[in-house]
């Protein structure tokens, strides 16, 4: 408790954390604002079937905080932001041009971001008119009534127009989080979004009857998510460590370095980015589909990419793996590390300073970064799998609470802030909030 009252002494940190939260709570409250001309309380039975029948229009909606389901200005969510800063980093492995904008530093971090902004409006119109087109072909369960209810155009019209703004809000809070904030912006968005779905995913398996039928079962899942998110806190905050000896120097009468130190090379040095852009490459299928809501190629689609169907679930992994390897690569650069550690006088012991550190570096990177991708893409389909072994008793919504992207996403956000706190508290001399122990130092509080 202690611990707790020392974040709200720090005056930054409380202003920060206050500011985190009024701009979530901005995003929920936006998300209640509808989009005109949808019959709400049919479409929210629709996506109560969809829900029940597992499909990835469920999920989606477990994404964007339910907002889908509520016909909400943020139906969109943050994916087509996601989606954009997908397609700039991919440009920037392959094309000079964005290479060259990697390396200038601030500026080119700009232009970057005004790049991939560009992209988000492009994208999120797009999807929008994906998603007006899909709409305008549903009709409420059990009638042959359309669900929208005003005349086509205009709410082609007005639904695109509404849910690009509404994209771009979002982004909008997000690089406002991230810049005065505590966290990841685009992150914690995602993590509210799929946190407060989770009640709704509660009452809809409750009234299903399905947690009194069989309570042990429920329970049994319970004791698993508590295991699960074990191993997940574990590959998280994993450190590989590599020794490194500073050579000393002599100047005048002083002696300097000489010290041993260590390289802390996590596990996963990519935290949950991965698993989020796998995700939003998932969806893009089905959002594809929706510009043929009623043909072969859209019963296809939302047949084979269902998060229950095998083919889903083995391009999702692949999609997990390879992206854990893109962004290790991109977070983490063994030749710069060589480099400084040579300018420092630094050397791994029995390695030559300069391209065999960086290679050797490189290997031991690879190497603990190949258990960490398998076991994201692993803990990703554990939904589908455990699915499977309830033989469907148990909804698919619930299940990606118990594993998959939900439980890996809501761990590595949650942790990720916390390290946030952390680092503040000690900076000013305080408990830190996930180690014992104070820090030495002045004695002055701010």
């Amino acid at each position: 408790m202690r611990k707790i009252i020392n974040i709200f002494k720090v005056a930054d940190l409380r202003k920060k954390l206050a500011f985190t939260a009024s701009l979530l709570l901005v995003y929920r409250l936006g998300g209640k604002v509808p989009v005109p001309g949808i019959d709400k309380s049919a479409l929210k039975a629709y996506m109560d079937g969809a829900i029940g029948q597992n499909s990835l229009l469920g999920l989606y909606d477990t994404f964007v905080g339910g907002f889908f389901s509520q016909a909400s200005i943020f139906t969109l969510g943050i994916m087509p932001y996601i989606s954009a800063s997908i397609i700039i980093q991919l440009l920037g492995a392959v094309i000079p041009y964005f290479q060259r904008l990697q390396k200038e530093g601030e500026l080119g971090r700009r232009k970057i971001i005004q790049l991939t902004r560009y992209g988000t409006v492009i994208i999120a119109t797009m999807q929008s008119i994906g998603v007006s087109v899909y709409l305008s072909s549903l009709t409420a369960p059990n009638s042959d009534l359309p669900i929208v209810t005003i005349a086509p155009l205009a709410f082609y019209f007005v639904t695109i127009i509404t849910l690009v703004t509404g994209t771009i809000f979002i982004m909008w809070l997000g690089e406002q989080i991230s810049d005065y904030g505590l966290g990841n912006g685009i992150s914690l968005i995602i993590m509210c979004g799929i946190l407060a779905n989770l009640p709704f995913v509660l009452q809809l398996e409750w009234d299903s009857g399905n947690m009194s039928a069989s309570p042990y079962r429920y329970l049994s899942l319970l004791v698993l998510v508590f295991f699960v998110t074990l191993f997940v806190v574990g590959i998280t905050t994993g450190t590989r460590k590599i020794p490194v000896q500073y050579a000393k120097r002599v100047v005048g009468r002083k002696v300097y370095g000489g010290q041993a130190t260590h390289i802390p090379l996590k596990i996963l040095t990519t935290g949950v980015m991965p698993i989020i852009f796998a995700q939003a490459l998932m969806f893009v299928p089905n959002t594809l589909a929706s510009f043929w809501p009623d043909s072969g190629f859209s019963d296809f689609m939302n047949n084979v990419f269902s998060p229950t169907h095998a083919v889903y679930n083995i391009f999702f992994a692949i999609l997990i793996i390879i992206f854990t390897y893109f962004y290790t690569a991109i977070a983490f650069n063994p030749v710069d590390v060589a480099d400084n550690m040579k300018k420092q006088g630094g050397f791994i012991p029995g390695v030559r300073p300069g391209k065999a550190t960086a290679d050797y570096i490189d290997k031991i990177l690879t190497r603990v970064t190949l258990p960490a991708s398998l076991f994201l893409g692993l803990i990703a389909v554990l939904p589908a799998i455990l699915f499977s072994v309830f033989n469907e008793q148990v909804s698919y919504s619930l299940m990606s609470f118990y594993g998959g992207t939900s439980l890996i996403i809501i761990v590595g956000v949650a942790l990720d802030t916390l390290q946030q706190i952390e680092s503040h508290l000690l900076m000013r001399n305080y408990d830190g909030f996930l180690k014992s122990g104070r820090i030495r130092g002045r004695s002055r509080r701010y």
